[in-house]
């Protein structure tokens, strides 16, 4: 997907070549001719920069970036006719990533945008969290609750559990689970299987009252929600 970068200029033929530019390079373009608009924009959007002059009507381009600095990170490189070192700063210290002074060669600026999307902060990643009913497992941090009780686990107790909650409404044979909570080389007693949902029953389904592991006679087990 195309990266999106916001235009705020009020200078429409200054906008519309480098809007223009911009889409030769591959990237979305929406524009806004001031600062109000601009910001109403940067807020609503979803954009991955913003190009932002800082002499705008309606609303400085210094202003927009400090409302903006409120609710949003999006990358910003300000753009203005000021070359003065004290207005610089001033943009730098109000949030901005980048500053581009007037006029500018359009590569520079095409690498200044390239620098700083490369600089943008990876998205969280989702931490893994698997539910059934009041059980909820943290993968990441190997934590398993019941309504917001821990359960201490063992290793080989977690694994059959995530196994099972991965799979949650499935029913899974024992074969099954030998096979990828054990491994396929696993060569104990035939058994095993049976005595972790034991252990893991006991430790959840028996102490706090609720149906989680549920026995599907003659097949295997599943985890599910319903009693």
């Amino acid at each position: 997907m195309a990266e999106r970068i916001l235009l705020v200029e009020d200078e429409e033929k200054l906008s519309r070549m480098v809007e223009l530019e911009l889409r030769y390079e591959g990237y979305e373009v929406e524009k806004a001719f001031d600062g109000r608009t601009g910001l109403e924009r940067a807020l609503a959007g979803d954009f991955d920069l913003i190009l932002l002059d800082i002499m705008l009507p309606a609303l400085s381009g210094m202003e927009v970036l400090r409302r903006l600095r409120k609710e949003r990170q999006t990358p910003v490189i300000l753009l203005t006719a000021r070359d003065a070192v004290v207005d610089k700063v001033s943009g730098l210290d109000a949030g901005a990533d980048d500053y581009v002074t007037k006029p500018f060669a359009i590569e520079e600026l095409l690498a200044r945008i390239r620098a700083a999307l490369r600089k943008r902060p990876a998205a969280p990643a989702e931490v893994p969290r698997l539910t059934c009913g009041p059980l909820s497992m943290d993968v990441e941090r190997h934590a398993v609750q019941v309504d917001g009780a821990p359960v201490e686990l063992t290793r080989r107790e977690f694994d059959l559990l995530r196994y099972l909650l991965e799979n949650k409404g499935k029913v899974i044979t024992r074969e099954s689970l030998l096979d990828n909570v054990w491994g396929f080389d696993f060569a104990g007693e035939t058994n095993a299987v049976d005595v972790y949902i034991r252990f893991l029953r006991s430790k959840i389904d028996e102490r706090f009252g609720v149906k989680i592991i549920h026995t599907v006679r003659g097949v295997g087990y599943a985890a599910r929600e319903e009693g």
